[in-house]
């Protein structure tokens, strides 16, 4: 009987174990549920969570991680796995099938989304849904090699750039109270940034994998970022007081418009559109110029650097140490964006693209590894810093009945205009210094017929406007 007493199992000790369960769970599940709470405290931020701004930072996230997923897979197919010669056929056949066909397309996004206002998030929830089940089309063409490579990606980059119009447009309406959209577009872009370079490493240990895991675990991010589309706030589809924008600089049309127009209902009714006004166009136009570096860049960088590496590294470190460096660049502009506030938008794009400029220059002039390393680190910072600049002066100058549609407007020419570099990057012969004076010349274009135009706007500004804060 003692024996048996002695076996049994005493009365705390059920508890015990419990216990001691209960807080095994707890440790394994801490890393997990820690880092949840700790994102979504960060992206709740500030009145982010009241307002809905911070389920659009999350769902822009798992966009960006969906992205990268889906550029690794198919870079792997189309670009490393065959000699450079090959593979510039195969890239530019890509581009001709892909990219051409969306420079015709692109200009009909953003009216096209124009005439959907009450159905943006089914629209970014559509753009999420079919990128999932073409990343499924992608999974057997990569290892098949199939023609159905080229017009599957061609409906991934298309869908890609739909979601980017319609979340330009949705950012306003979401914006907490005493928050400047600067700051909400600051806080987008910047998680777009950390889940591309925290997937980028997940996607490439999947690639070694096999080529299918990459196109897996994107479909898996687009399939969440689905259900997360129609978590967003019902106002997101909501398009009281708005009107259509033209992306032209009458100033007659913008005094008609602000004055007489107000007192002319019949007026203003027939004319429909409305200008954004000449600080917007200008700021547009050198935003497309360093949109269309970065394109430029990408390709030809890419490329170049497989022919021929930085310092004796291989193309791969060659290729990560640019991508590092335009990476890091652009989280830097986009945080320093937020900080600056952008009280002076014009002054701004002046001053950071004359020093992409100068730095493009100095790297064509002093051609080697350092020049390349900091045009890629510069222009990221400079293209992040005018963005927000740009979104800054919409913002002052547009009307709030047409801003929504002056963001889409914008994005989708923004979009074109790499389109358009990159298909400069890809003709272009593999010369380091002609490629680098290529990208001066890029810049240069952009920026010196802008330049007075954004000083004497900023001028007319400082007179007439409070800043944007």
């Amino acid at each position: 009987m003692t024996g048996l007493r002695s076996s049994s199992p005493r009365p705390g000790d059920s508890g015990a174990g419990s216990r001691f369960a209960r807080a095994l769970g707890r440790a394994l599940h801490l890393p997990f549920t820690g880092t949840a709470r700790g994102i979504r405290k960060a992206t709740h931020a500030h009145g982010a969570g009241e307002s809905g701004l911070g389920k659009l930072i999350e769902l822009h996230a798992v966009n960006g991680a969906g992205d990268v997923m889906i550029t690794i897979a198919l870079a792997s197919t189309v670009f490393f796995s065959v000699p450079t010669d090959e593979a510039r056929g195969r890239v530019a056949l890509y581009l001709a099938i892909t990219m051409a066909p969306f420079t015709l397309l692109a200009p009909v996004i953003g009216p096209l989304l124009d005439r959907l206002p009450h159905g943006r998030r089914a629209a970014m929830a559509g753009a999420m849904l079919a990128r999932a089940l073409l990343a499924l089309t992608l999974s057997g063409a990569v290892v098949s090699g199939g023609l159905e490579l080229y017009p599957a990606a061609l409906g991934v980059l298309v869908a890609s750039k739909a979601y980017g119009v319609v979340r330009s447009a949705v950012v306003p309406r979401l914006l907490p109270p005493g928050f400047s959209l600067v700051k909400a577009n600051s806080r987008v872009t910047l998680s777009g940034l950390l889940a591309t370079g925290v997937a980028a490493p997940v996607g490439a240990g999947l690639q070694a994998l096999g080529a299918r895991w990459p196109l897996y675990g994107a479909c898996a991010l687009f399939v969440a970022g689905t259900v997360l589309s129609f978590t967003l706030p019902h106002k997101v589809d909501s398009a009281k007081g708005e009107a259509k924008a033209l992306l032209a600089a009458d100033e007659e049309h913008l005094h008609l418009v602000s004055a007489r127009d107000r007192e002319d209902t019949s007026r203003r009714k027939r004319l429909g559109l409305r200008t954004v006004g000449p600080a917007v166009t200008h700021g547009l136009a050198v935003n497309a110029a360093q949109r269309g570096l970065s394109g430029f860049l990408i390709f030809f960088l890419a490329f170049m650097l497989r022919e021929h590496p930085l310092g004796g590294q291989s193309a791969a470190v060659s290729l990560g140490i640019v991508a590092i460096a335009a990476g890091v660049g652009n989280a830097i502009g986009t945080a320093v964006g937020a900080w600056l506030k952008t009280r002076a938008p014009e002054l701004i794009i002046v001053t950071v693209v004359a020093v992409v400029l100068g730095v493009a220059v100095c790297a064509a002039l002093f051609y080697g590894p350092v020049g390349i390393a900091s045009l890629a680190a510069v222009a990221g910072f400079a293209q992040a810093l005018s963005k927000l600049s740009l979104d800054a002066m919409i913002q002052r100058d547009v009307p709030e009945s047409v801003r929504t549609s002056a963001f889409a407007r914008s994005e989708t020419l923004l979009q074109m205009a790499w389109v358009v570099g990159g298909g400069i990057g890809i003709a272009l012969p593999l010369n380091g210094t002609l490629g680098l004076w290529v990208a001066a010349a890029i810049i240069a274009v952009g920026w010196l017929p802008t330049v007075k135009g954004l000083l004497a706007a900023s001028h007319r500004s400082g007179r007439t406007r409070p800043r944007v804060v």
